[in-house]
């Protein structure tokens, strides 16, 4: 059982990462209609990646992978059924994701190393600056291929085709 605590943080991250997700599918012209499963799946996602992080301790990347492939083929299932592109609020809802915090070092720590002898002022500034260069990388790799997962299971059929069934996934069909 999860403690009370961890209980009310993950409903506040449902909340902040639906609202940040509907904010960013306004900002992306998301029709109105289908703005709620942006917030919906923006919600989920990131809820799943803190808990992840939090409750589990897995590793930043698996967690953000966990949650954008939870989005993606949640997205295709809301793509059929409100008869709308899945990347049309897979990518709202995504962004709540984004590895914003550590781009931000990254950036700084070239612009330091930039402006200044890096050997002398500090050391540990390349190994600091690529170490956050790398987890940046990774979490944007991660964020594409979480959403495209889906897609790429289903790429034969359109969206109004895809029936989330075990039986009808490609890799299960015999040859």
């Amino acid at each position: 059982m999860l403690p009370e605590g961890l209980i009310l943080a993950t409903l506040f991250d449902i909340l902040m990462g639906g609202l940040i997700a509907m904010g960013w599918g306004i900002l992306f012209n998301t029709p109105r209609q289908v703005l709620y499963v942006a917030a919906l799946l923006g919600g989920l996602g990131h809820s799943i990646r803190y808990l992840l992080l939090e409750a589990a301790g897995a590793p930043l990347v698996l967690a953000t992978l966990a949650g954008t492939v939870f989005i993606g083929f949640i997205g295709i299932a809301f793509a059929r059924k409100v008869d709308t592109p899945p990347v049309v609020f897979t990518m709202p809802a995504c962004i709540t994701m984004i590895p914003g915090l550590y781009a931000y070092h990254t950036m700084l720590g070239f612009i330091k190393m930039a402006g200044s002898d890096i050997t002398v002022h500090d050391p540990a500034l390349v190994s600091q600056t690529a170490q956050y260069f790398v987890i940046t990388i990774s979490l944007l790799f991660t964020l594409s291929i979480g959403i495209t997962i889906g897609s790429l299971l289903f790429r034969k059929k359109t969206a109004r085709e895809i029936r989330l069934n075990l039986l009808n996934w490609p890799f299960f069909k015999n040859k």
